[in-house]
């Protein structure tokens, strides 16, 4: 994808407007339907095991090598019934998940995940979260300060994931910050900033140059 074919623009909200339509003939409006569709009052305990999991896999690696192994992972955890049923069989879980990925210190992560919701239950977790954010969610193994933003949004938080490519974007229109940029454009436009935040991200996968173009937008 080629920068320069994109038309002129007067300012940053009319550059991400422009951006996510190129998101969305990329193939991507679902994506963005599904983010827009988060929302934590509506989480089931097996959307919760799912996209924590998810979450735990992807921390340094590629999505798309964990999106081909996942829908395995699922079934070895026996398709994120429920907590109670993945820790009365929790070996058997290890053993079916180890054999797909190599990872046991990520499998043991998800296990230990699934014996807190079991023994707390999802309501007392989804409270903790609404009540501590972010912050809550880093109790958790492998949920770190960045990827902690990434399963919060994925959850149904209205958050940003300062991940590098939000970081780079921000630093690149001098905003800095990357919630500051998402949340100038979410008020200019309407979306969520965990929206935003989503074709600002999806965008910079697409386009390796996309730096130079937003360096043309500076605050």
């Amino acid at each position: 994808m080629n920068t320069n074919s994109l038309i002129s623009h007067s300012n940053l909200t009319e550059l991400y407007v422009e951006l996510k339509d190129v998101v969305i003939k990329e193939g991507y409006n679902d994506e963005i339907d599904w983010q827009n569709s988060r929302d934590i009052d509506n989480l089931t305990e097996s959307e919760f095991l799912q996209e924590s999991a998810w979450v735990i896999l992807n921390t340094g690696m590629r999505e798309k090598v964990i999106r081909g192994l996942f829908d395995e992972i699922s079934e070895a955890f026996l398709d994120w019934k429920s907590a109670d049923i993945i820790v009365q069989n929790d070996q058997s879980c290890m053993d079916s998940a180890c054999a797909i990925f190599n990872n046991t210190r990520k499998v043991e992560a998800i296990i230990s995940l699934c014996r807190r919701v079991s023994e707390l239950g999802i309501n007392n977790i989804i409270t903790s979260i609404k009540t501590e954010g972010v912050e809550y969610l880093k109790s958790f193994k492998f949920i770190g300060p960045i990827t902690s933003y990434h399963l919060a949004k994925n959850i149904g938080l209205d958050v940003v994931k300062p991940d590098r490519h939000l970081v780079r974007i921000a630093h690149a229109t001098k905003i800095y910050d990357p919630l500051k940029l998402c949340l100038k454009i979410s008020k200019a436009t309407g979306d969520k900033i965990s929206v935003v935040d989503l074709v600002l991200w999806r965008y910079a996968t697409l386009n390796n140059n996309y730096i130079t173009l937003f360096k043309q937008y500076r605050m």
